[in-house]
């Protein structure tokens, strides 16, 4: 696959404002990160709603749409710990059962309008649930996780975020170097569910990937090498590579069901919100699974 200067310079001009707006999220406060994710949690389920229809040829009504949302929002804000209170309110122990329950109402207003109801949508459509919502969830969670990390002559607890900085890192490098390494040596196609794809340019985003945040990463966030942090970081960053490459592969193989080449248009060159968090998706759930089990 021929390198394209005027893609990638299209690309890269919108990713530069993108960028900007995810780092924003990240980096202001855990309120920033709460919004940012709140966007993107509603985005990805727009647009998976719009797939399930168009692969199951088929119409949800709009409020069976919010409803749907709406108990999404209430799994991801089970998962908000105790610093997201509102006055005292509790994201988790105040609002998310109540949020929950009222997309269950609307939900079930929507199945009993003038319109046909398809089992087959509602499964998909419910798998959501679980798709988006929960994986958004465990990245909540994810950020409030704390640890310590020992260095010779002191101790340090990482800042919140330090796990979905992470995660996201990883995968904007490993995408970044799998269509910079296919573009320029790529000759073996991966799968044709994607078929711009190809085994040199994934074997190269993940070696690089795993490379650049194991000992790139550290080096600039605590501004000096730590090789027991480069051998924590080594296989949370081949999980998520690896995952995330499955992750562009599902969403891919949705796209190509439902018939389209995007699946929405939020970014020029880029696509939309599913576009655009596909690989987290599927990594999020298996680096909590990871840190969880294995760095407490």
């Amino acid at each position: 696959m021929a390198f394209n200067w005027p893609i990638f310079r299209k690309r890269a001009m919108t990713a530069i404002v993108f960028v900007a707006v995810m780092l924003a999220g990240l980096f202001w406060n855990h309120w920033s990160f709460f919004i940012l994710f709140t966007i993107i949690h509603f985005g990805c389920w727009w647009e998976y709603l719009q797939l399930t229809e168009k692969i199951q040829n088929s119409r949800i009504h709009l409020y069976s749409k919010i409803g749907f949302m709406l108990m999404g929002y209430g799994i991801m804000l089970w998962f908000c710990g105790d610093r997201y209170q509102i006055n005292n309110y509790g994201l988790k122990e105040n609002i998310s059962l109540p949020l929950s329950l009222a997309g269950f109402l609307l939900l079930l207003i929507g199945i009993f309008q003038k319109q046909a109801v398809q089992l087959k949508s509602f499964g998909m459509a419910a798998l959501g649930l679980i798709y988006i919502s929960l994986c958004w969830g465990l990245m909540m969670h994810l950020y409030q996780h704390e640890f310590d990390i020992r260095f010779p002559d002191r101790v340090v607890a990482p800042a919140a975020g330090f796990f979905p900085m992470l995660v996201i890192f990883s995968i904007w490098i490993n995408d970044t170097m799998a269509y910079i390494v296919g573009s320029l040596i790529g000759k073996t196609p991966l799968t044709p569910i994607s078929p711009k794809k190809t085994w040199e340019g994934t074997i190269g985003g993940i070696m690089l990937c795993i490379v650049a945040m194991s000992f790139l990463f550290p080096l600039l966030y605590f501004e000096e090498f730590n090789l027991s942090v480069s051998v924590m970081i080594l296989p949370v960053a081949t999980i998520i590579a690896i995952s995330g490459t499955f992750g562009d592969l599902l969403e891919s193989k949705l796209k190509r069901m439902a018939g389209v080449k995007d699946s929405g248009r939020l970014l020029p060159g880029h696509g939309g919100f599913l576009d655009r968090f596909d690989s987290l998706l599927l990594a999020t759930p298996f680096v909590w699974l990871y840190v969880n089990l294995f760095l407490g």
